[in-house]
């Protein structure tokens, strides 16, 4: 493995500081549970704090196109504070995935996400990896035709990025979200709410003729940030999780002092610190261009997807009663923990792909 710092620098503690008071100030757990009864009102207002006042929208984009110039390693702080929360935002899906894949074109579009002034999602199925085949509609001298499924962000987005078939092989256009007919699909996290996008001769700007390159970077790119989402997510069961037990009292102690107890809190804690430097070495190997980013990227989702489920079944287990209601927001890490174990690429599949990359039989 390659030698990168792992801790976090003076720069990204501030970012961190930033980003959280503002989650605390503008995304209650009661209004991210209003999601779930189709109240949506939170998602546009949050996000344009964070993508236009912070500007986190143009972390990835360089200076000289109008963003910060920073890295992974800052888009992966950001990531974790987001997990933290749960935050309904298209963060991940426009800001690090639908912007990497339109780094290496010269389209102005990268611009105006870089301002906050648009939101873009790459429509590829949500569930895709890094090596998944990429589904496709069909190009007709621009103007595009088919049906894609499970498109995450595309309900918040201004712009889709669209893999096509066309003359010159597989292309990537980019098509107002006007011009299609963007389905909404009931989603185990209505926090990161999916829908099915058809286009009928929608008429698509190309982007690239290089889609396949892009479409991979922009995978593999979102697989290494979304471990540092998942990470955060375990972070906060965890830390809510013991919290809880210090103060409920049962048999006239401590609930958190029975040794069964402190036993299934030292698993998890040991879980979720491997978790910790699996993300951190994702995001720092990516960020200074490292070699092994590839196979750092996919250890830490083979490790962080089930890591995270299992810690929001802990926290819903160990808060007893309380965990299963419906006002408690557990449940809304229980769902992203599920919904993200499947994004991008399974563990399953992630392991697999792990042992091509070290050459180790399957």
């Amino acid at each position: 493995m390659s030698e990168v710092d792992l801790l976090y620098t003076q720069v990204e503690d501030d970012l961190r500081a930033v980003v959280r008071d503002l989650l605390a100030d503008r995304c209650d757990p009661i209004a991210v549970v209003g999601l779930y009864d189709g109240d949506r009102s939170l998602v546009h207002g949050l996000w344009k704090e964070l993508a236009a006042n912070l500007g986190l929208a143009g972390l990835l984009v360089p200076e000289d196109r109008g963003g910060a110039g920073a890295s992974a390693r800052e888009a992966a702080v950001v990531a974790e504070e987001l997990g933290r929360t749960v935050a309904p935002v298209p963060f991940l899906t426009s800001a690090v995935i639908a912007t990497t894949a339109l780094l290496d074109t010269d389209t102005a579009l990268l611009t105006s996400l870089a301002a906050g002034e648009l939101t873009a999602a790459l429509a590829v199925p949500w569930t895709s990896g890094p090596d998944s085949e990429i589904p496709t509609v069909q190009a007709d001298e621009g103007r595009l035709t088919g049906t894609l499924t499970s498109i995450a962000g595309a309900i918040e987005a201004d712009i889709l990025l669209v893999p096509a078939s066309s003359p010159h092989g597989l292309a990537m256009y980019a098509v107002a979200a006007a011009e299609a007919t963007v389905t909404p699909v009931v989603s185990l996290d209505m926090t990161r709410q999916l829908a099915d996008i058809t286009l009928d001769g929608a008429i698509g700007t190309l982007v690239t003729t290089n889609a396949y390159a892009a479409v991979r970077k922009a995978l593999a790119v979102g697989a290494a940030v979304l471990a540092s989402e998942q990470l955060g997510l375990a972070r906060w069961c965890l830390d809510t999780t013991v919290a809880y037990l210090q103060q409920r009292r049962q048999f006239g102690r401590a609930v958190g002092g029975f040794q069964a107890v402190k036993h299934r809190l030292a698993d998890l804690y040991t879980g979720v610190e491997s978790a910790a430097a699996a993300a951190r070495y994702a995001a720092a190997t990516l960020a200074a261009g490292d070699p092994d980013a590839l196979v750092a990227a996919t250890l830490a989702q083979a490790f962080c997807g089930d890591l995270a489920v299992t810690a929001a079944e802990e926290a819903v287990q160990l808060h007893a009663g309380i965990g299963m209601t419906w006002e408690y927001p557990a449940h809304l890490y229980l769902k992203r923990a599920k919904a993200d174990q499947i994004s991008l690429g399974t563990p399953g599949l992630h392991r697999a792909r792990l042992a091509e990359l070290v050459t180790l039989p399957r």
